[in-house]
């Protein structure tokens, strides 16, 4: 089996953090969203998993991969940015093998060895509340019989939630070679929505596969709440002298924390530092110095310095609010 996993996503709805961090190497609850994302799979029997990256985040998502786990990995640069079904065309390296394709950008939780162990094409679906931001399918059983993208009327409320087990890989490359050869875009960007609703006009069956849960990481609201949802699933014993943890939080080994109250729902990076501050229901990545500041449902990038600050912030890497001090 190969694994794709596409991140070649500009993530225009993060800036400013994306403008100098791929939207996968965004941290929630003390990791990468990326780290999360193959954390889950790395007991399943993959020969190989296939990075497809953006133009410019290929080097940092490398980096991390390299760096941090030990299995055959490809990484694919999608110069023109088409969609992606277009991504996910440019990973297919083998029509031999089943195919298991992972989005980048969302956490999903679910029986992954049982999916694969029942043989059949899935989709892993959820009902929502809003489907029109989502592709949508419509079913017979747990047989899906059509699927569109993004409908401003949708047919039903299950979404496709961002993982595909494919058994008929041949096939379904060439459903993804004939949308693109023929234009066919919805959107204005080639689906792989479309790639799979003509893969079952042309006789194959796809099932759908339920999950247990699904975080989105789109936004910054949603990589809050997922970074809430996280926290309170994991072992909380972060301590420091001096200052007060509130449990669910995250503090890095590396980071310092001086005289503080940290959380609850706080997550705190490498090397960074907290003093006389009060931190809760915030990521703050690596690197960064906090300094008498009260801060909450905030995001805060790498190597930002703050100093003084009260509120609610969004603030990119090399960021700075208040007087620069050398700590």
């Amino acid at each position: 089996m190969k694994v794709i996993i596409p991140v070649a996503g500009e993530g225009r709805r993060l800036r400013p953090h994306t403008y100098s961090t791929p939207k996968c190497l965004l941290q929630v609850a003390g990791k990468p969203i990326l780290g999360h994302i193959v954390d889950q799979i790395l007991d399943l029997d993959f020969s190989e998993i296939i990075f497809v990256t953006g133009p410019s985040g290929q080097p940092q998502i490398e980096k991390f991969v390299r760096s941090n786990y030990d299995f055959n990995a490809r990484f694919i640069a999608q110069e023109k940015l088409y969609g992606l079904g277009y991504a996910v065309y440019l990973g297919i390296v083998s029509r031999s093998e089943d195919l298991l394709i992972v989005l980048g950008d969302t956490i999903v939780e679910l029986d992954w060895r049982g999916m694969i162990a029942a043989g059949n094409n899935a989709l892993v679906v959820k009902e929502v509340a809003d489907p029109r931001a989502f592709g949508v399918v419509e079913t017979a059983g747990d047989r899906i019989v059509h699927l569109v993208e993004k409908p401003e009327n949708p047919p039903t409320n299950l979404a496709v939630v961002g993982v595909y087990y494919i058994k008929d890989t041949a096939k379904f490359f060439d459903c993804i070679t004939e949308v693109i050869e023929k234009g066919i875009t919805t959107h204005g960007e080639i689906q792989v929505t479309d790639a799979f609703d003509l893969l079952i006009k042309k006789g194959s069956t796809i099932h759908t596969f339920p999950t247990t849960g699904w975080y989105d990481c789109g936004q910054k609201e949603t990589i809050l709440s997922t970074n809430r949802f996280l926290l309170d699933r994991q072992a909380s014993s972060a301590y420091r002298d001096g200052s007060v943890i509130i449990s669910p939080s995250y503090i890095a080994p590396e980071a310092v924390i001086e005289n503080s109250i940290i959380g609850p729902y706080a997550s705190i990076g490498k090397n960074s530092v907290v003093r006389n501050s009060i931190v809760r229901d915030s990521i703050i990545a690596d690197q960064t110095q906090i300094v008498s500041c009260t801060i909450e449902k905030s995001l805060i990038g790498n190597d930002v310095m703050m100093h003084d600050a009260n509120g609610t912030y969004n603030l990119g890497d090399y960021s700075e609010i208040g007087e620069l001090r050398i700590m």
